[in-house]
């Protein structure tokens, strides 16, 4: 699906300078939101163990995540999703909650939404 990978990619720019050394902090307890063309919604909750759950319209999916050497983040999904890859990586960059991004299709939000 392609909200997945959106929100795959989304993702990995969610960090708070705070949290320099884990780019990943700023999500734990949070929700990232990324919304595809057709209005479709994806939302992802990592945890700080490495392991993240999520969904898109009415498909769940869970897996794990780790940052490769490159900083890229990698989503390995336990089932892909229809249009996912095993894994997903993307680059990841620095964000914090409240932030809207990839043109106004991707949020991060306090708390689990």
């Amino acid at each position: 699906m392609r909200g997945i990978a959106i929100a795959a990619a989304a993702l990995a720019f969610t960090a708070s300078a705070a949290f320099a050394d884990d780019i990943m902090a700023s999500r734990y307890g949070n929700t990232v939101i990324a919304t595809d063309p057709s209005g479709v919604k994806t939302k992802i909750y990592y945890k700080a163990g490495g392991t993240f759950t999520g969904a898109t319209g009415t498909t769940n999916f869970t897996g794990t995540w780790k940052l490769d050497a490159s900083n890229n983040l990698c989503l390995t999904f336990a089932a892909p999703p229809p249009g996912a890859t095993n894994p997903t990586c993307v680059p990841a960059a620095a964000h914090k909650v409240g932030d809207t991004w990839a043109g106004g299709t991707v949020t991060l939000v306090a708390g689990i939404q």
